[in-house]
């Protein structure tokens, strides 16, 4: 979303150049866009099953000190070693291999002093994730959206395959930052490539549940694979091999015609939309665009500008809040599923489950309901359950071979926490693009969800303490609840164009008028 530009392309008559009107001949659900929608959809796939896989690969088995001189018995193994002074294991660890036969944990002992290494070795992918959101809109610019999108996708191939061969922690994570610095790119490439070349009506199906859903689809496999391949390193290499399936879409997905035409390469994009003519069965006219000239993106506004101004700077600083606790409660939740009570598998596909009717509940909502309440409703509802999980013992965890009702009640609020937050991340992607003006308003979105690297610290938290990560989580997240009603109003105005208009957002009850030219928030343009 970042990185989608504000695509005014001028004809050399002098008018403005309207793409969906030129474009109107193909119609709206045509083989072309119906089969462009789900290749780009199937990448979608591939992203979920490789945004989480560290929850397996660094997951810490059972384990004890290893004994030189024999193994430890069963009954000694049920000690409990609590309050005893616990001294480091001479001889090294021995771990179990019945749910893993191998991790990193397991492999490179980051166990005891070098635990906290695990959960550092899962902060690179975010901040991979920080450059890739940065860069990746500036190259697809340059280069065109085809060729970062397929570059990305085998950059990403290439480095999880060669990350399964790493021989030390340092390696890993260095792999694993560029796993997500291409990660995201093929995410925001795709999602624009598919913003740019859908019909209006996929387009608005693509960019709500569409690319959301299908991501849920990988996501909900990864634990299949995981179940069925145990071993770290086999396991990267399978989810690397996975994506050669994709190989064929380099012959099947156009470039963006509306980007070919912003760089003048009018011919190229004619001879697109032909090719689209041909396949859904319309007769093209004989021009179809006129001579557009290369569109001139206005490079005038940076950062500094989000925090020009006393209003502007307190909009950005209340999302920046709302997505800093979104995305730590989220991932939070999401990177430790391995640590719930109960099967670690079962518990990452649950956890997964629940992401399709939470963006389905919320998309519906979107359309006929207000942003701040429904926000500050499913913040509530995110954070106010991890509080809850406070409240449930110890003897929650079941015991090899039992299940408790009190594991279920833990589980179970788990699940309605990852709920809230789901739904909270669909809204606050469209309360965030109405409150930035057009100007700035991929400049403000990008710079939102750029803050993935934050969930460094509820991660890291875990390694410390079992409840300290819930207790934050929980707390941050009922707070920016609270200060989401600070916010002005949205729904049902007019969209910012500049930064005056946005200034004269106020928390008023009507919508403005000011602002000739703007246009209502509805799904086409979200």
């Amino acid at each position: 979303i970042a990185s989608i530009p504000d695509w005014s392309v001028i004809s050399s008559t002098g008018r403005m150049g309207n793409y969906d009107e030129d474009t109107a001949f193909l119609g709206q659900k045509g083989p072309f866009f119906v089969i462009l929608f789900f290749l780009l959809n199937a990448v979608y796939i591939s992203t979920g099953l490789h945004s989480l896989y560290t929850v397996f690969v660094g997951a810490s088995p059972s384990h004890h000190c290893r004994i030189a001189d024999g193994n430890l018995s069963e009954e000694w193994l049920k000690v409990n070693l609590t309050d005893i002074t616990l001294e480091t294991c001479v001889d090294g660890w021995s771990y179990s291999t019945e749910i893993y036969h191998s991790t990193i944990v397991s492999e490179w002992d980051l166990v005891c002093d070098s635990e906290w290494r695990v959960p550092f070795a899962s902060s690179t992918l975010y901040m991979g994730y920080l450059l890739g959101s940065l860069v990746s809109g500036q190259l697809s610019d340059r280069f065109g959206r085809r060729k970062v999108f397929f570059m990305s996708l085998v950059a990403e191939a290439l480095a999880i395959l060669a990350q399964s061969f790493s021989n030390s922690w340092l390696l890993f994570c260095v792999l694993y930052f560029f796993v997500g610095t291409v990660q995201i790119s093929l995410y925001i490439t795709a999602f624009v490539l598919g913003s740019e070349v859908l019909s209006k009506s996929l387009r608005v199906f693509f960019t709500t549940l569409g690319a959301s859903l299908h991501y849920c689809i990988g996501y909900m496999v990864l634990p299949l694979i995981a179940f069925a391949v145990r071993d770290w390193r086999s396991l990267l290499r399978v989810l690397s091999g996975l994506t050669v399936v994709y190989i064929p879409l380099w012959w099947l997905i156009p470039e963006s015609p509306r980007w070919l035409l912003s760089q003048g390469r009018l011919l190229e994009a004619e001879a697109i939309m032909r090719e689209a003519a041909k396949k859904n069965k319309v007769s093209a006219p004989a021009v179809i665009f006129s001579e557009y000239e290369a569109a001139s993106q206005n490079s005038k506004y940076s950062v500094l500008d989000v925090l020009r101004t006393r209003d502007i700077r307190k909009t950005t600083f209340l999302c920046l809040l709302l997505w800093m606790a979104i995305n730590i409660g989220y991932f939070g939740l999401s990177l430790n599923t391995t640590k719930l009570s109960g099967d670690p598998f079962l518990n990452c596909f649950l956890s997964a489950v629940t992401e399709v009717p939470a963006y389905m509940v919320s998309t519906l909502l979107l359309k006929s309901c207000p942003r701040r309440p429904v926000l500050s409703a499913f913040l509530v509802i995110g954070g106010g359950f991890l509080l809850l999980l406070q409240l449930i013992p110890e003897t929650a965890v079941p015991t090899k071979g039992s299940f408790t009702g009190l594991h279920t009640l833990a589980l179970a609020l788990e699940m309605a926490g990852k709920f809230g937050f789901t739904m909270s991340f669909t809204v606050v992607y469209i309360y965030t693009a109405e409150l930035y003006p057009t100007v700035l308003r991929n400049l403000g979105i990008g710079m939102c969800s750029s803050k993935r690297p934050c969930v460094l610290l509820s991660i890291s938290l875990f390694a410390f303490n079992k409840y300290l990560p819930y207790i934050l989580m929980g707390s941050l997240t009922i707070a920016s609840s609270v200060t989401n009603m600070l916010i002005c109003l949205t729904f049902g105005k007019v969209l910012p164009e500049t930064l005056e208009q946005m200034q004269k957002c106020k928390r008023d009850k009507h919508a403005s008028e000011e602002g000739k030219g703007t246009v209502m928030m509805t799904e086409e343009n979200i």
